[in-house]
């Protein structure tokens, strides 16, 4: 288990338990009832600690490297899965996945950035950065969906499209653009949901959706904290001030209305009990497709057009 700076008194209660288990196991004397005093202690600290958070402290959560990722959640959603590969251009980029999955019988294309769980995996998924061919292998997808009428869900954990030059050449920001275009008028109904990091273009691109909805120990912004506070102040020792200034956390982007509902995550966090977290996740899929369905296909272009259009708008009193 990983413990980040802010969680240290709660990891000293787990430590103490370990003791106690210890002494008990060479005493053989019965310490249950300490262990639970000081599971119990863990709980209300935990509720005391992740009630308070900070903006960066949610921006740590989301990176925590035992938060599962996207082929996670379609594992535990679905009962079945067939991933789909390539742009049918370039290659197919592993940092975006996608595929037909069953959801309760419901039958849908997912569509998300994959990080890796280890130093191998990140490397093999470029750190969840896709490359042009990722978005365009997204919206064939998305495409494939629209022409058998299927619902499309996109997980979105990315700290922004891959910024290699090779990328430019091939046409990273017309292929994000594209989407942009593409998902604002698709005619079936798309779940956007932010189960990680959401950072800039590369988040957008696989973001325009009827129902856009953030776990909520994840953030969503233009730009990373750190790369906030090294173009703002020269360093990266003011990204605490810059993720406060961003105002990218759930709560946040709900009360600007930038997405429209936050999913609540397990005591500790989305990786404290991963199994409850896509358990809840795959109920808030069903909710809001039940209620996208009762829509025509007009009705839900012109809602998810307009609702993007509004955001930003400002009204200035002569």
């Amino acid at each position: 288990m990983t413990f980040l700076d802010f969680e240290k008194p709660i990891e000293e209660l787990y430590k103490q338990i370990e003791k106690t288990n210890e002494i008990a196991e060479k005493t053989k004397v019965d310490m249950s009832s300490t262990v639970k005093e000081l599971e119990h202690k863990i709980i209300e600290l935990k509720k005391k600690i992740y009630s308070e958070l900070s903006p960066w402290q949610r921006v740590q959560l989301s990176r925590h490297p035992e938060r599962p990722y996207t082929l996670y959640y379609i594992e535990q959603i679905c009962e079945s899965f067939i991933e789909l590969h390539g742009d049918r251009n370039v290659k197919d980029d592993k940092a975006m996945v996608g595929g037909m999955g069953l959801i309760d019988g419901q039958s849908v294309i997912i569509v998300g950035q994959q990080k890796g769980s280890n130093t191998k995996q990140r490397q093999y998924r470029n750190f969840g950065m896709p490359n042009p061919e990722g978005y365009r292998k997204a919206l064939r997808l998305m495409k494939i969906a629209e022409r058998f009428n299927k619902p499309v869900i996109t997980f979105i954990d990315t700290p922004g499209a891959y910024p290699g030059l090779e990328a430019e050449e091939r046409g990273q920001g017309e292929a994000i653009a594209r989407n942009l275009f593409e998902m604002a008028k698709l005619k079936v109904p798309i779940i956007c949901i932010i189960i990680g990091e959401g950072a800039s273009g590369g988040a957008l691109g696989i973001g325009i959706g009827d129902k856009v909805l953030m776990l909520e120990n994840t953030w969503y912004s233009v730009i990373s904290p750190e790369s906030c506070s090294s173009i703002l102040w020269r360093s990266w020792d003011f990204k605490e001030k810059a993720a406060e200034q961003l105002k990218l956390t759930a709560d946040d982007m709900r009360s600007f209305n930038l997405v429209d509902g936050i999913i609540k995550e397990p005591l500790g966090g989305a990786h404290a009990n991963p199994s409850e977290m896509a358990a809840i996740i795959k109920k808030e899929i069903k909710k809001y497709l039940t209620e996208l369905k009762e829509q025509s296909a007009e009705e839900r272009v012109k809602k998810r057009i307009a609702k993007f259009d509004a955001m930003g708008e400002v009204n200035e009193n002569n």
